[in-house]
């Protein structure tokens, strides 16, 4: 199984980027894919997570309102469309995904495969 995050960039405050994650291997329909986040000299931690077809989606109160997690379980594909960015959104984005459906899609342990990670940057 291999997971390819990609639409990472640098962004003005105010601005939009919309991440995506390919995942090649298997298909995972049933279980979470989500987006975890680590910044610079902090623990890495969670951004959103959907489940199936997508009418289970869950977002950390931090990004909640503003980012929108969507998945394309025809191509394997997870999506984070992120507006309004904020600076304190810098970080290395990662997508991941359950081997197999279980609840503790908030922890990285939750988790079984994961992308290599892709860089945002906001600017002030």
């Amino acid at each position: 199984v291999q997971l390819q995050a990609s639409g990472g960039g640098l962004v003005q405050a105010g601005g939009s980027l919309r991440l995506s994650c390919a995942a090649s291997g298997r298909t995972f329909s049933s279980a979470f894919m989500g987006w975890f986040r680590q910044a610079p000299g902090k623990e890495r931690e969670f951004v959103a997570a959907i489940r199936g077809s997508g009418s289970n989606t869950v977002y950390a109160d931090s990004v909640k309102g503003r980012s929108t997690i969507s998945r394309d379980n025809a191509k394997n594909m997870v999506y984070l469309q992120m507006n309004s960015l904020k600076p304190e959104d810098t970080a290395v984005y990662y997508c991941a995904v359950q081997a197999f459906y279980r609840g503790d899609y908030y922890y990285s342990r939750g988790y079984d495969y994961w992308g290599q990670g892709t860089l945002v940057t906001v600017s002030s």
